[in-house]
């Protein structure tokens, strides 16, 4: 991986995933494949207009999971502001009623699917 003297002052990155998380932290080190190191790196979870950043320290990500990096601009105010910052508890809490809301809408149109509307 490569270290460069350019990274040190590097600013706070955000990470898109594959499977739709978001990370931000400080890149330390990366490879050819999209591999990275990022230090201080905490997830965003949102949740309607609620947000939690959730701390996970330093953390490596597999260049395949990588869907988009981008430079966060430090200047700007990173979120509108409407939204809402909560703790992890409640962000959790909102996760799942969310999660469960969605469950319920696809059971909801399964049931729906024998009738046919043509």
């Amino acid at each position: 991986m490569y270290v460069g003297s350019a990274l040190d002052d590097a600013g706070k990155l955000l990470v898109l995933l594959r499977d739709g998380r978001k990370l931000m932290g400080t890149l330390r080190s990366f490879d050819q494949f999209a591999n990275a190191v990022l230090e201080g790196a905490c997830e965003r979870v949102i949740v309607g207009e609620q947000y939690c950043d959730i701390p996970l320290g330093l953390y490596v990500i597999r260049g395949e999971n990588v869907v988009l990096i981008g430079e966060l601009d430090t200047e700007r105010e990173e979120l509108p502001p409407h939204m809402i910052r909560v703790s992890e508890a409640e962000i959790k809490r909102a996760q799942k009623v969310e999660r469960e809301a969605s469950e319920l809408r696809g059971t909801m149109r399964k049931r729906m699917e024998f009738l046919d509307f043509d």
